[in-house]
């Protein structure tokens, strides 16, 4: 047994000994379920984050210390209990079943502390330790799975067409005309055709879809025209334009577009499509600083 093994895989001497008191096959049963027990022991007690903290809190490193010279001592106390109901005639089986109930009542699981019982200097400690993690296999950024709980199946839907299909077009209808130039009014803005190519379900919540997308940094809305006009001619002939622009005389149209942002598109990759569609997708534009 080298050095770099894990303490766990080590019963201690202690404990050997006090093995050495049981008879022939109770010895070799007793040693088996001694290692069992030492290795539950030791997961429970010596857990990483009661390490961490012993490494900068002298208090803590005396509590655990003393937890895991406690935990010895009661083992020992129940190796020797099963040494004397052995000894006395008690069949092994049972004894073993005796000091398993005794050293259970101090193998105790590790839960994480709640998050509202730590400070926030305590939780900036904890994120820079997990980043000084290297061999650490978190991929995805931990908003994700937050933010998946707050999406609408709509809202999926506008993401996929967004990351498959590209930036959107989306026009603003506004007074135009020698009135306009002066101060131009505002009648319609966002009208898009998201809803009907993305194939929601409520097309008359695309406005509210398209706001909690953006609440959530995964799309920006861009004052660009996107570089294909025809995009746009599609979306001015829709109903809900034409009616805009029938009630002003001099009705001026403004091209913009809708695009993902970086963060939405990391996070369409990474809970939206598989990896053999992560090839060749439409370039996204950069946000406006």
């Amino acid at each position: 047994m080298t050095d770099r093994e894990p303490a766990r895989d080590r019963t201690p001497a202690v404990w050997e000994g006090a093995a050495e008191a049981l008879p022939g096959v109770a010895r070799i049963a007793g040693t088996a379920w001694l290692r069992s027990a030492s290795w539950a022991i030791g997961s429970g007690t010596r857990s990483a984050r009661n390490l961490a903290r012993a490494m900068t809190d002298p208090s803590a490193a005396g509590d655990l210390v003393r937890g895991v010279a406690e935990d010895v001592a009661e083992a020992t106390r129940a190796i020797s209990d099963v040494a004397t109901a052995v000894s006395s005639g008690v069949p092994l089986r049972r004894a073993l079943l005796q000091a398993g109930v005794t050293l259970s009542s101090m193998i105790t699981v590790d839960q994480p502390e709640p998050e509202g019982d730590l400070t926030l200097r305590e939780r900036g400690e904890e994120l820079l330790r997990r980043s000084r993690d290297v061999w650490s296999d978190d991929e995805a950024h931990p908003a994700y799975g937050r933010i998946l709980e707050e999406l609408a199946p709509d809202e999926a839907r506008i993401l996929l067409l967004l990351l498959r299909g590209g930036p959107q077009p989306s026009v603003d209808v506004r007074t135009g005309g020698p009135v306009g130039m002066v101060s131009s009014s505002l009648i319609a803005g966002g009208l898009t055709m998201i809803g009907p190519r993305a194939g929601v379900r409520y097309l008359d919540e695309v406005p509210a879809y398209l706001n909690n997308l953006f609440r959530l940094g995964l799309i920006w809305f861009s004052r660009e025209q996107l570089e294909d006009p025809l995009e746009y001619q599609v979306v001015e002939a829709q109903p809900d334009v034409l009616e805009a622009m029938h009630a002003t005389r001099f009705p001026k149209i403004v091209r913009r577009s809708i695009h993902l942002t970086p963060f939405g598109v990391d996070f369409c990759r990474t809970c939206l499509v598989d990896a053999e569609e992560q090839v060749d997708l439409p370039e996204q534009g950069v946000p406006e600083g």
